[in-house]
């Protein structure tokens, strides 16, 4: 793992980065990589009657809150300044980001799959997968995988499995605490039940001697596995 020096979690949401690329960037950074979860869109204060300085606390709060996550999990945050109401074209979308990729001389890319419920995934998924291509055209070594989410499940194929040590996967999971939506506080879909669950269902699944998360291939860009 110490051939890869930077690497980015790409995720259409707030929490979205974390879940992807979470385990990966603790691995990660523990072998001195720069890590860093990146976050396309932040949500907005949906109360009709909410003022511009609750609406800009609660953005605050928001971002706070991304920060202490990325810093569970060893890396740093950055939000690329989009609402949900705010999403460039696709075309657009990817330029940036392969400028974004180029500049931070990335090695490693984690994003969403495109079997996804949520557009936005969808996007993010179209625009990072562009980026790459582009970038492999030009002769980039750059790689690029996806991580499993229970919103990107269909037709999702799990490739490569890694085995977290108990103290990786609490360092993740101090990191999903951090929000208030993996907690149970905004909506009723049991994560503190499913995501722990699913590590044994991936030890199971791969044969492996304890918790495990796994990541699928850019098939579609890359003729080999690595």
């Amino acid at each position: 793992m110490t051939e890869v020096k930077r690497v980015m979690s790409i995720g259409a949401h707030s929490l979205d980065a974390e879940l992807l690329g979470g385990p990966l960037m603790i691995k990660y950074a523990k072998a001195g990589a720069h890590v860093s979860c990146i976050h396309v869109t932040q949500g907005r204060l949906e109360d009709p009657n909410a003022t511009e300085e609750q609406k800009k606390a609660y953005l605050e709060e928001l971002l706070e809150t991304n920060r202490k996550a990325a810093e569970d999990l060893g890396g740093d945050s950055k939000w690329l300044g989009y609402v949900s109401s705010s999403m460039p074209t696709e075309e657009v979308f990817a330029e940036r980001l392969e400028k974004m990729f180029t500049e931070e001389k990335t090695d490693l890319v984690i994003t969403h799959w495109r079997g996804s419920m949520h557009q936005r995934h969808i996007a993010t998924y179209n625009a990072v997968t562009e980026a790459v291509k582009s970038m492999h055209r030009k002769g980039s070594n750059i790689k690029l995988v996806y991580g499993m989410t229970f919103e990107d499940l269909n037709a999702y194929v799990p490739q490569a499995y890694f085995v977290l040590t108990q103290a990786e996967v609490d360092q993740w999971f101090k990191a999903l605490n951090e929000y208030r939506i993996f907690r149970g506080g905004v909506n009723d879909f049991p994560y503190q039940q499913y995501y722990p669950t699913n590590l044994k269902v991936k030890q199971i699944e791969s044969g492996s001697d304890g918790p495990t998360v796994c990541y699928m291939y850019a098939s579609v860009i890359e003729n080999q596995l690595w």
